[in-house]
């Protein structure tokens, strides 16, 4: 008969941090990451708590990823510690530990509620190599239809879906010579990411993006539906 697993004593603290893919760590997968993050941790010798089983892992809950390819300023997770720590000296330890460009930018004490139900929409920022009116005709366009299916393939296949629903706001701006769309998403499922308003875009008006878009996320965070703005989920 098998041992039953050692049970693990719950987490006596959890801290939510905010960080950032920047540069050419842009291109860091979710399990890339988590991977370099766990590997921080233990060079950081922060007092991880750890799951109960036969295989304990450290209590990390990541919520709301952004997608391979795409910078981020707003990335986020919530761990769990077997020892209370001062958060600020844990964001320096931390970010000193992480490969330049996995950049810990705050982190504070968790308040009641999930993390992940605190990231409601998205500010995205996507810069094309397109002149500005060609595109603005394109999100005209698009801004007018009440739907733009899209098609993306899913880890069960492919998925038809509605891009147009999930974007609150979309504006562009000229941009290096370029033009530099801004656009806000509510999070959905399955997700409408800034790839999927490109296809949209495309759909509606035959505009096509040369090359590789840059894309980057601003912020994310609780939606306030009367103005569209997007909050701070690490706010009381």
């Amino acid at each position: 008969m098998r041992d039953q697993p050692q049970q693990q004593a719950p987490p006596v603290q959890r801290l939510r941090v905010r960080y950032a893919k920047r540069g050419r760590l842009r291109f860091t997968s979710h399990r890339d990451f988590s991977r370099a993050f766990e590997r921080a941790l233990v060079r950081a010798r922060i007092p991880m708590a750890y799951s109960s089983g036969f295989n304990p892992h450290p209590r990390i809950s990541y919520a709301g990823a952004s997608p391979t390819g795409a910078a981020s300023e707003a990335e986020y997770l919530e761990i769990g510690l077997a020892e209370v720590v001062d958060p600020a000296s844990l964001a320096r330890d931390l970010d000193l530990a992480l490969p330049e460009g996995l950049d810990v930018v705050e982190v504070v004490e968790a308040t009641a509620g999930g993390l992940a139900d605190r990231l409601e929409a998205s500010r995205w920022q996507i810069d094309v190599a397109l002149p500005t009116d060609e595109v603005t005709g394109a999100v005209d366009a698009f801004l007018a239809r009440e739907s733009v299916g899209v098609e993306r393939m899913m880890k069960k296949g492919l998925r038809s879906f509605d891009s147009r629903a999930a974007v609150l706001a979309l504006e562009v701006t000229p941009y290096d010579g370029g033009s530099r769309l801004t656009v806000v998403l509510r999070h959905t499922v399955p997700s409408v990411r800034p790839d999927d308003v490109l296809t949209g875009l495309r759909q509606v008006s035959g505009l096509e993006v040369p090359g590789a878009p840059r894309v980057t996320r601003l912020a994310q965070g609780p939606l306030d539906e009367a103005t569209g703005s997007i909050g701070d989920p690490l706010s009381t």
